[in-house]
């Protein structure tokens, strides 16, 4: 997959878009939010959740989900056994941060009012993750894959080749 900064930085762009559209979509539908939240909100949501999401994943998520995943001991030279171990720590620690994020927003918008904050923290991580994991791992990683190798890695070696 990604080889250098520059690549790793394109790669996380297009996880981060995809994940980032799909979950806020998602967290919309399950909250009961989809034509009650404006347009604007809805932009906002987007565009707030994707910074936070690519800071988080460039920043922290990423570089412990790789070193952990690549510190268990399997066999690295099969590589879908080692984009599986990256995945699955990278979802994981995507949904504890960003449900931090989701937390967040729906305390500063008042809709947690009189709710635990550990008990909803806990609902939402649990949520996010039954549905985060499996579109990770089969709709979002793949498509990502395909469009990086296609798109960004052809370009690249082809510029090598120049």
């Amino acid at each position: 997959m990604p080889t250098t900064k520059k690549e790793n930085f394109y790669f996380g762009l297009m996880m981060c878009s995809g994940m980032v559209v799909v979950m806020t979509f998602y967290n919309l539908v399950t909250n009961g939010l989809i034509g009650t939240v404006p347009l604007e909100g809805i932009l906002i949501q987007l565009i707030l959740g994707f910074i936070t999401a690519f800071l988080v994943e460039s920043f922290i998520v990423g570089p412990v989900a790789k070193k952990i995943a690549l510190s268990l001991p399997y066999d690295k030279s099969k590589k879908l056994f080692v984009i599986l171990a990256i995945s699955f720590f990278m979802v994981i620690g995507m949904v504890l941060c960003m449900s931090l994020f989701g937390l967040g927003t729906a305390y500063l918008s008042n809709s947690l009012v009189g709710e635990p904050l550990l008990e909803s923290y806990l609902s939402i991580v649990f949520k996010n993750f039954i549905f985060a994991f499996p579109l990770q791992l089969l709709i979002v990683g793949p498509l990502v894959r395909y469009l990086f190798v296609k798109f960004v890695k052809e370009k690249s070696m082809t510029e090598s080749l120049s």
